[in-house]
């Protein structure tokens, strides 16, 4: 037979899909088996899903959208729900996209803060004695809520924020799936005893470092991201076998309660006590009273500059350890020598406008190199020209940019450019708020392209928090790492283009705590360490390093041969004392055994030793 004539092997493809499939689907049922135990077994959770996360529900329009209820005497701009309780302390939570209100919030007074710090000390003495396996229970029973949820979870946090559903999505879903997948695998590795060396001296001890329960935890949040921000240090919080007090933010006040509320399930349906949750809303005023408490162990802060100084210095009070993130003018350096610059405009499009701008690793500086500066402005122009903006609930498929969580800041954001373009920058696109014709009572800011800004430009150097671009030119790669260093702050940063040289060199050089080659803020999407330096703050959360950093960090020596071998006072050294320069010279001898360099000093120690010893 002419075997050159016969059809090629086929594949079968098919039959391997079918195998492969069986063999996973075994492993998957073995591996449910083994683990298919109390400790490891999720739980579905029943959570009320709010009203206001419906299609149907259409809120009450604000005449004037703020979150303080305006006094009695007017009464036009109160709404029927608010008409017997005008004037009053009440926190007023409303959709920034539409100017709908969403309810109203008591605020917590010191009073309440006692109380809820209280409850959970209690709480967290139990839970300190929890198990790993345990811990992950309640870490799997959340993820599984909220991969089955994502749709309330995504539409409470744009009814409270103003973002689009896509922002919601990357910014609050896949991160803290995340941080909650990663934590389930890797936190226990992180957090178990670690073997330290020891040296000649001390060969006959064993040296650890643990990890223990540090005790109540703070952490004071933003409002950009209120479930991630909301979630995150509650993860790492209750891994760690603390528990934990949210205060969130005033602006998304009801979210928050919401999302306490999948914690607190979460817990209570595996167990264990939901007062290890404490969520606490209360006006800036009453804040202090909860970062100054003496039964709190740390302070995560996540905030602006200003606010900043005030919880460093209301922590002192109690000695309270603190993390502070506070921001960033996060530059993006383009290079000559990139080469998809398509790819790369799509990804700074992403870093620029997500939320509205209102992202503390966004990017708020595009550095250019001089032979891509006209392309990318060409790209981007056209990009942003285009951009749409509205309430991404209300009209989902029109809308590309949501609104701002307030309106406070426009008079300031219009000033910056304005001064900007009298300076010598051009603005090519927006620079203005912006009066939506379907929501006049919307927060909402005009995508802007700002170019040939320069350093001395307060737009360059300011953190925005706005859907603001704003390019620069550069001359060389020296320049362009100058002017990504030259303002206060120093969180991320990224760097694009091709030679490999160039790349290492800015991500050596620019001052960051975190920096994506080619990429943008990729560096949160794999739980590295997070927080930056300078102006943005110290400390870190996320990670190994961000669950070491709310531990409490503690250093145990022992015996190696216990009953054998054993620490034994040399009798020249013992007290009392009986000659002070027999005892000195063995001193000296155990110094030079111990940690001379040549062989002759260290028997000569060793001499020392035994001559007066």
């Amino acid at each position: 037979m002419d075997t050159l004539n016969d059809p090629p092997t086929q594949w079968p493809w098919l039959e391997i899909s079918i195998f492969v499939l069986s063999v996973v689907f075994v492993f998957a049922a073995i591996k449910i088996i083994v683990l298919d135990d109390d400790e490891e077994r999720l739980v579905k959770l029943v959570v009320p899903v709010p009203e206001q996360c419906s299609p149907e529900w259409k809120g009450e329009v604000l005449e004037e959208p703020t979150i303080k209820v305006p006094p009695s005497s007017t009464p036009l701009y109160v709404s029927q729900q608010e008409s017997q309780i005008s004037g009053s302390s009440a926190i007023r939570c409303y959709c920034p996209a539409n100017g709908r209100l969403l309810g109203l919030v008591n605020p917590s007074t010191p009073d309440g803060i006692d109380r809820a710090i209280a409850k959970a000390k209690e709480a967290q003495t139990e839970w300190a004695r929890t198990t790993f396996k345990q811990r992950r229970r309640v870490l799997k029973t959340m993820l599984k809520y909220i991969l089955d949820n994502q749709d309330t979870i995504a539409t409470a946090a744009c009814l409270d924020s103003g973002k689009t559903k896509v922002d919601a999505s990357l910014g609050e879903i896949l991160v803290t799936v995340e941080k909650l997948k990663w934590t389930i695998q890797h936190g226990e590795k992180s957090l178990r005893p670690e073997r330290r060396p020891t040296n000649f001296l001390m060969m006959y001890k064993y040296n650890e470092v643990k990890w223990e329960p540090l005790g109540v935890i703070a952490a004071c949040v933003s409002w950009n991201y209120p479930f991630h921000n909301f979630m995150g240090p509650l993860i790492s919080t209750l891994f760690t076998g603390s528990a934990l007090v949210v205060k969130a933010s005033e602006s998304t006040a009801w979210s928050t309660q919401y999302f306490g509320t999948i914690a607190r399930a979460a817990l209570v349906s595996c167990g264990h006590s939901a007062n290890l949750v404490q969520p606490v809303l209360c006006w800036p005023q009453t804040a202090s009273h909860l970062t100054s408490h003496p039964g709190i162990s740390h302070v995560t802060f996540i905030g602006s500059r200003p606010i900043a100084h005030h919880v460093a210095l209301s922590a002192a009070r109690s000695l309270t350890p603190l993390c502070l993130e506070l921001g960033g003018k996060d530059p993006a350096i383009l290079l000559d020598d990139v080469k998809n610059l398509e790819k790369v405009a799509s990804i700074l499009m992403r870093g620029t406008f997500q939320s509205a701008g209102q992202n503390c690793i966004g990017i708020e500086r595009i550095i250019c190199l001089h032979r891509i500066w006209p392309r990318i402005v060409t790209i981007l122009e056209s990009r942003i020209r285009a951009l749409r903006v509205g309430s991404a609930l209300d009209d989902p498929n029109d809308v590309d940019v949501g609104a701002m969580v307030s309106d406070s800041r426009f008079g300031h954001l219009e000033k910056l450019v304005t001064d900007a373009v009298n300076q010598g920058a051009r603005c090519l696109v927006g620079g203005k708020r912006f009066v939506h014709h379907r929501y006049p009572k919307g927060h909402y800011f005009q995508p802007t392209l700002l170019v040939d800004v320069t350093t001395s430009m307060r737009i360059a150097t300011e953190e925005l928090f706005a859907p603001i671009c704003v390019i620069m030119r550069a001359a060389s790669l020296d320049e362009a790492i100058g002017m990504a260093n030259s303002t206060p702050y120093a969180l991320g940063a990224s760097v694009f283009g091709t030679a490999t040289k160039d790349l290492e060199r800015a991500a050596k050089e620019i001052n960051a705590g975190m920096i994506s080659i080619n990429d943008f803020a990729v560096y949160y999407a794999v739980s590295l360490p997070f927080g930056g330096v300078r102006g943005s703050g110290y400390g870190r959360f996320g990670g190994e390093e961000g669950l070491r950093s709310i531990s409490n960090t503690k250093a145990v020596c022992r015996d190696r041969f216990p009953g054998l071998i054993s620490t034994s006072i040399p009798p020249a050294l013992d007290y009392p004392i009986e000659g002070a320069r027999r005892a000195w010279e063995v001193c000296r001898g155990v110094v030079e055994l111990g940690y001379g360099i040549e062989m002759l000093r260290r028997a000569g120690g060793l001499w020392r030793i035994v001559k007066n010893g």
